[in-house]
């Protein structure tokens, strides 16, 4: 009788010993993560908060060694470039992806562009900007913001893409068959009915795609460059950013003053991102129920 007792305790032992073993790198990896954001973001406050004054915010970055100077015209050449990117994006994604979605289903050519899409979500953003620069800077022969524009276009393209399709998937077929029955058109129907019943989910992925551009920073060294001016040669002329700013003041330059203004403009593309993010987990939220 013994003998029968301990081979039928041993299995549920050694179960709840798996379980809490489990349990407990999940709870690990949960404080690893939380902890790890927290962390960056306490120091990045920290550092920041100091030199983001409303002078910071309202003036142009200067020369190195200059005293003074701020990031507006930084800001300003990143949402230029931001929001060209996004104009170049989106309405092509958004046709691919719906593409996929509604007519893609066992297309060879469909598959062939989810695996090139995979494909190019995975690349490294420098490859990127590599492919921008020979492709517009080295045969105009200057750095632009479009250049940069471009390169983050191109980024966002295949996040835009999955996203749409996954969205437009999560639509239940009972839709799409009430309308057919109705007569509309599948065209239509993929337009009017199943796009905006999926539409905060389409928000959702441009979101995504704009949270996963705003901090790159190797495609813009090899495209839009910086400087200190105002960004009035957008297509011509090297146009300043957050990104390069950052890089350039916190790790290139001697300069104290020059360091506290790039911990200020980190401090601000960490807000966005976060806003951004944050956002982006509100619609999706409420897009599953």
């Amino acid at each position: 009788m013994t003998s029968i007792a301990n081979t039928q305790r041993r299995p549920l032992f050694f179960r709840r010993l798996g379980d809490r073993i489990l349990a407990a790198f999940s709870y690990l990896s949960i404080l690893i993560a939380v902890g790890g954001m927290g962390w960056i973001l306490y120091t990045v406050l920290l550092n920041g908060a100091q030199a983001l004054t409303p002078d910071i915010l309202s003036s142009a970055s200067k020369p190195y060694g200059e005293p003074g100077g701020g990031i507006a015209n930084a800001l300003l050449g990143t949402l230029l470039i931001t929001a060209g990117a996004t104009l170049l994006a989106v309405p092509p994604a958004l046709a691919a992806g719906i593409y996929l979605a509604e007519y893609g289903k066992g297309n060879r050519a469909a598959d062939l562009l989810r695996f090139c899409a995979n494909v190019l979500m995975g690349l490294p953003s420098i490859i990127v900007g590599l492919f921008v620069y020979v492709l517009i800077v080295v045969p105009t022969g200057n750095f632009s913001g479009f250049a940069g524009t471009v390169a983050l276009a191109i980024i966002m393209f295949p996040v835009i893409m999955r996203t749409t399709e996954d969205m437009m998937a999560m639509v239940p077929d009972t839709l799409r068959e009430s309308a057919l029955a109705l007569g509309m058109t599948r065209m239509r129907t993929t337009l009017c009915i199943i796009a905006r019943a999926a539409k905060n989910g389409l928000a959702t992925g441009v979101l995504l795609s704009l949270a996963r551009v705003s901090g790159e920073t190797a495609p813009l060294l090899f495209t839009a460059l910086f400087a200190d001016t105002w960004p009035s040669g957008f297509f011509t002329e090297p146009t300043a950013n957050i990104p390069v700013l950052i890089t350039e003041y916190t790790t290139n330059s001697p300069f104290e003053s020059m360091h506290a203004l790039g911990w200020g403009a980190a401090l601000v593309i960490s807000v966005t991102i976060l806003c951004i993010n944050i956002a982006t987990r509100c619609i999706f939220h409420e897009q599953k129920h």
